[in-house]
């Protein structure tokens, strides 16, 4: 055949196509979401095989771990003992509480490590909400952010590097950014949650915190996040929510979940300078977990397929449970 354009040449050999590669993976672009509770024993995850509710020293020896392998980023989520819930979370803004403590024991071991929080009141909430549900039945927006203002400071004074509001109230990110600010923790970050869904990709998360909606109240409680997660039909609502955080001084913004919205991935890349990160929630481990141990997927390269089209589609970090399994595979190379 007599052929111009031959596009196979670049595909020829490993070399070749290691010039021609448009995306890569590299460890210092994954963070690594962490579970931790207040027991001394490190506890499995029947709802997320591979991971692990980890006590405060399992915390610390699994980040050190991730650390070794190049991953030098967690988020910290914690399993919050239901005598300590209540219908305001007013645990979140515990000084004392198991994320400061957490958040005081992964600075002193590991100071190189970059210590993220998640700022959201469902773990702490006796109504499994991420704000505070009043007598009507309604998560109250502007009661809600005043609670997670106090919970941000707070896990600023442990130490965090950046505090990453996953609630999805209207106007949280300013009122953070201004008591940070006020608080004299300036350099403290954001990575804002800022395209959150209401999915139903979840559930496996909120097995491990124990923190889904619960209907068993005296009073209304909503059975599901709809009313301030994003629906799932909509892109160009993200894009409003994008402009909203950058204007009140996220640091970073993320979509979530990851794999199912790639296309909303790749429509806030295009309209936002800041950082943009992807979450590849519980679901979608799960869904990949589950296929590997029955057979009919190779675990390692779907899993790296997944997160190259995370990348591909405009992310620059991943969340992923995956991540020092990630880290392992690219040492080996």
């Amino acid at each position: 055949m007599d052929l111009n354009e031959r596009p196979r040449r670049n595909r020829r050999t490993p070399a070749i196509r290691a010039m021609a590669r448009e995306t890569r993976l590299d460890a210092g672009q994954l963070i690594y979401p962490l579970f931790v509770h207040d027991d001394a024993a490190d506890v499995p995850l029947e709802s997320l095989p591979g991971q692990t509710r980890w006590s405060l020293d399992g915390l610390v020896a699994e980040a050190g771990r991730a650390l070794a392998l190049g991953v030098d980023k967690v988020v910290v989520f914690p399993k919050i003992d239901d005598a300590l819930k209540s219908r305001k979370g007013k645990e979140a803004t515990n000084d004392a509480g198991l994320v400061p403590q957490a958040v005081r024991a992964l600075k002193a071991a590991h100071p190189g490590l970059c210590v993220i929080t998640d700022v959201a009141l469902d773990p702490y909430s006796s109504d499994g909400h991420d704000g505070v549900v009043n007598d009507t039945g309604e998560v109250d927006n502007d009661a809600s952010v005043r609670r997670l203002v106090l919970q941000a400071v707070c896990h600023a004074k442990a130490g965090a590097d950046l505090v990453s509001p996953s609630d999805m109230m209207d106007g949280r990110v300013g009122a953070i950014r201004e008591a940070l600010d006020d608080a004299g923790f300036t350099g403290v970050g954001i990575l804002s949650y800022t395209a959150k869904y209401a999915s139903a990709y979840y559930g496996p998360f909120r097995g491990a915190l124990d923190s889904a909606p619960r209907s068993d109240a005296a009073y209304d409680v909503p059975a599901d996040k709809s009313t301030y997660q994003m629906d799932p039909a909509n892109v160009r609502e993200a894009l409003r929510e994008v402009e909203a955080d950058e204007d009140e001084g996220a640091d970073m913004v993320m979509v979530k979940p990851a794999g199912p919205y790639l296309d909303v991935v790749r429509a806030v890349r295009e309209h936002t300078q800041l950082p943009v990160a992807a979450y590849q929630v519980s679901g979608e481990y799960l869904m990949i977990k589950a296929a590997a141990q029955s057979g009919w997927v190779d675990e390692k390269a779907v899993v790296m397929e997944s997160l190259l089209g995370i990348r591909r589609a405009g992310a620059d970090v991943i969340l992923t449970y995956f991540a020092p399994q990630v880290a392992a595979w690219l040492k080996e190379g």
